[in-house]
């Protein structure tokens, strides 16, 4: 039985020591907080995943600062026992630490963020590093960053060769080392997430990389069936496009008919 107590961030590697997998979900809102909460997930994610399958755009970019806090400040309503953990976007983090420092607060402090998520390996350990310092927990995300699209060539598997692998491999290392308390790996191989897996002491979450991580994460309307389109190592749980479509057509029918829905 899943435990009611709220999760802290020293939580998620301590499941890992133990041999738990981590579950997490992408919320943007509190209404499915509310429930991916009660379902047990673990974390819930509130990704700048929000400007595609939010705001209907073609990537992360446009997603800003305002968005995000706006987002996690609604999941953090609607969760009880699981850990919220915020992106930061596009440039909130790149510029200079300082930035870096002035935004993950911002995350906390007006969004309710209990950590930040932020993309990368060997650039931005030295952020990783200060905000560490400051006791603001940070999970890392290596593999198929999508703030990076445009530089690697669309959503695509990432470090396919045997060098991609080792640079791969010592970011994560790197990024342990500066304080991340966990690192999500998207689409990467499944043996190199094992392989990475295998070496952290931190926890891995992994994403289109394989059963091997020690939890695993997808974006929630991807599972729900709510996207025209998943990713293909997606398995939808649900068709929720369809029974939104078919009760919104019986709504209009009804009051096309001169009835009192």
């Amino acid at each position: 039985m899943t435990s009611t107590k709220p999760l802290r961030a020293p939580d998620l590697p301590a499941m890992k020591s133990r041999g738990e997998k981590i579950v997490m979900l992408t919320a943007y809102d509190a209404t499915m907080a509310r429930l991916l909460d009660a379902a047990g997930a673990d974390v819930l994610l509130v990704g700048d995943s929000l400007g595609m399958v939010i705001l209907g755009g073609t990537d992360t970019l446009e997603v800003t600062m305002e968005d995000m806090i706006r987002h996690t400040r609604a999941v953090r309503r609607g969760a009880r026992r699981a850990f919220v953990v915020a992106d930061m976007p596009f440039m909130s983090y790149q510029a200079s630490i300082e930035d870096a420092v002035r935004n993950a607060g911002r995350l906390l402090q007006e969004g309710g963020a209990m950590a930040v998520k932020l993309e990368g390996g060997g650039p931005v350990t030295a952020t990783v590093e200060r905000l560490a310092s400051l006791g603001i927990p940070v999970i890392g995300h290596l593999g198929l960053t999508p703030q990076s699209v445009h530089f690697m060539g669309g959503f695509k598997r990432q470090a396919t060769t045997v060098e991609a692998g080792r640079r791969l491999l010592d970011d994560a290392a790197a990024l342990e080392k500066a304080g991340a308390f966990a690192v999500v790996l998207e689409c990467i191989p499944a043996d190199l997430a094992r392989e990475a897996s295998a070496r952290l002491r931190i926890p891995t979450i992994g994403i289109g990389s394989g059963p091997d991580c020690d939890g695993q994460v997808l974006v929630s309307y991807d599972l729900l069936g709510l996207t025209s389109e998943t990713p293909p190592f997606v398995k939808r749980k649900a068709d929720l496009d369809r029974i939104v479509l078919e009760a919104a057509r019986s709504f209009a029918a009804e009051v096309r008919s001169g009835g009192s829905p």
